[in-house]
């Protein structure tokens, strides 16, 4: 944080207001309960549920998931609301805060008449999202009630859709893009925001159903090693798309490598990256040293062994990768601007060289990162059955 401050000395840069960077690092963490604890249900708790349905562990692990999803609704509509209303604040020349959480202000700004050269109302694609995002948030809530959890799947595989929707209708622009770099930034930034908030949200999710090990019969380690196997190659995907589309984005708004300390948007940006290396970093370790051993010990029926992996030692290394994501989104709000501007320099333009690069840094990611699962699948081939204390 105190590189974060240092920035306030840095020319050309602003600091955000209070408010503001508390509205956008809650809005982010709405975001990722909802987004990233849904995709997560659907691609790893769910399929691995099916498999034993009937069993008092998957019980346990449904009604913990309906409880997560009903309280995130909570808190994506209560987040939505301040975001929402910092938006209006910052409509136009601007109005204090409080005033703009008002409901007058904001119904003023939904219904605001479309500006010259837009096929629509800026106000209009907001008044949208936060009606989906409403109906998200209200359907998750209804988790609730005893009837409804009796159904998390249907309404769990309803929501997704709808959550994702949120983000990507803000995103939708009141005018038509031209170039091809800006649809590119459209569609890389929205891959950043729903890939982070997949990788957050679920490593959230998962480590708070692994605090039920205590209710968990002593087989369940068999359950949570497919559990963690799963979300391994979600999580990898998310890691693949965040490094692109943020590699894509620094070159956007950074021009030189010296930019990264010389300018304020550099200095949080470079806090950000420290973060998510530190995310990787605990991601790999769970990768080559952890899942190895939670392969053997299921191959050799070390159930014992099985359930200390996964139900101690994996949560404590997920659980400093979330410390490290909330951390994240803390910053977040801190990248505003550009390193560019900041520094004088002109704006990126784009070439076919450059998107030449980008494709084949997209594919080398690609390879690594099947690389990475070959290895740890013959490390899990190799390495000696663990020692359950």
């Amino acid at each position: 944080m105190s590189t974060l401050l240092l920035a306030a000395d840095t020319a050309g840069y602003t600091l955000p207001t209070t408010w503001r960077a508390l509205t956008k690092t809650g809005y982010f963490l709405g975001l990722s309960g909802t987004i990233g604890g849904l995709v997560t249900y659907a691609t790893t708790v769910r399929p691995t549920l099916r498999r034993t349905p009937d069993t008092d562990d998957a019980s346990l692990l449904r009604h913990r998931s309906s409880v997560w999803f009903a309280w995130s609704g909570v808190v994506l509509l209560v987040a939505g609301y301040f975001q929402l209303a910092a938006r209006v604040a910052r409509n136009g020349r601007g109005m204090p805060f409080g005033h703009a959480l008002a409901p007058r202000p904001i119904w003023q700004f939904l219904r605001a008449p479309a500006d010259d050269g837009t096929w629509i109302a800026q106000g209009t694609l907001f008044l949208v999202q936060n009606l989906v995002l409403l109906a998200t948030a209200i359907l998750l809530m209804t988790l609730f009630t005893r009837a409804a959890r009796r159904r998390v799947d249907p309404v769990a595989l309803t929501a997704l859709p709808l959550a994702l929707a949120v983000t990507l209708i803000g995103a939708v622009p009141a005018t038509v893009p031209l170039k091809a770099d800006e649809v590119l930034d459209l569609v890389l930034t929205q891959t950043h925001i729903i890939s982070g908030t997949v990788w957050l949200g679920g490593l959230a999710l998962l480590s708070v159903l692994a605090g039920a090990r205590r209710r968990l019969s002593p087989d369940a380690g068999l359950l949570w090693a497919d559990l963690w196997r799963r979300f391994s190659l979600v999580a990898m995907i998310c890691v693949a798309a965040v490094v692109v589309s943020g590699l894509w984005m620094s070159w956007k708004h950074v021009g030189a490598v010296s930019q990264l300390w010389t300018t304020g948007y550099g200095l949080a940006l470079l806090v950000k990256i420290n973060l998510v290396l530190g995310m990787v970093t605990a991601g790999a370790f769970n990768q080559f040293w952890l899942m190895p051993r939670m392969a053997q010990a299921r191959r050799t029926g070390e159930n014992a062994s099985l359930l200390h992996l996964t139900l101690r030692h994996f949560p404590k290394v997920v659980w400093g990768e979330v410390a490290l994501g909330l951390a994240v989104l803390v910053v977040v709000p801190f990248l505003s601007g550009s390193a560019r501007k900041e520094a004088g320099g002109a704006p990126a333009e784009p070439s076919a060289g450059v998107y030449t690069a980008g494709l084949a840094l997209a594919l080398a990611l690609a390879v690594s990162l099947y690389a990475t699962a070959r290895a740890s699948d013959a490390l899990s081939r190799r390495t000696p059955t663990p020692d359950p204390a």
